[in-house]
């Protein structure tokens, strides 16, 4: 893949197009972006996808800044992150920006209102979906301890009300451990 000013321009304006035409923040942006970097222009792979959302999702701060900052290093470096990120924050920047300006106008006004309360409905409906194709993906792997992760990470936060940043720092630190005996298992044979 070369890295010239068109694959930069490509690089900013997909993620400026997802950013300014996505409600809802990273949990939507996400899987919009593994669909246009992953399946549509082929610059990542599936697996490598799913390894820097787990890490934007461990990162302090929003995770579609942070993903948009791992596929822009991952694809260019330093200057693909800040290709990248700019192209994320502008469109959000930009509404807040207006919206601001006009807010006492839409504070009060009832079709925004239902606008934004519909807004939510397809929000979740998205999400959800997200969520079914990543265990759909997982259980294909038939990877016994990735499904086992899913599984008690899931009851973790549904049954269990655990916060969300114990289960992802439990869930590293296992993988971590489980990676090392895999490795260490490997180096003896």
């Amino acid at each position: 893949m070369k890295k010239d000013m068109k694959f930069y321009w490509k690089l900013f304006s997909s993620t400026f197009s997802l950013s300014a035409f996505t409600i809802g923040g990273g949990y939507v942006i996400v899987p919009l972006m593994r669909k246009k970097f992953v399946e549509e222009l082929n610059w990542i792979e599936e697996e490598e996808m799913l390894n820097l959302v787990a890490i934007s999702q461990s990162a302090p701060g929003p995770i579609a800044v942070n993903t948009s900052i791992m596929v822009g290093y991952r694809l260019a470096g330093v200057l693909g992150s800040f290709v990248s990120i700019l192209g994320t924050v502008l469109p959000p920047l930009i509404i807040i920006t207006v919206v601001a300006q006009f807010y006492a106008a839409f504070k009060e006004n009832k079709v925004v209102n239902a606008l934004l309360l519909g807004m939510r409905a397809g929000v979740a409906a998205v999400i959800i979906d997200v969520i079914i194709k990543m265990a759909k993906d997982i259980v294909k792997s038939k990877n016994k301890v990735s499904i086992m992760i899913m599984a008690v990470t899931f009851f973790a936060a549904v049954v269990l009300d655990i916060n969300a940043a114990l289960i992802i720092i439990l869930s590293g630190a296992f993988g971590a451990f489980y990676y090392q005996m895999l490795k260490k298992g490997g180096d003896q044979q």
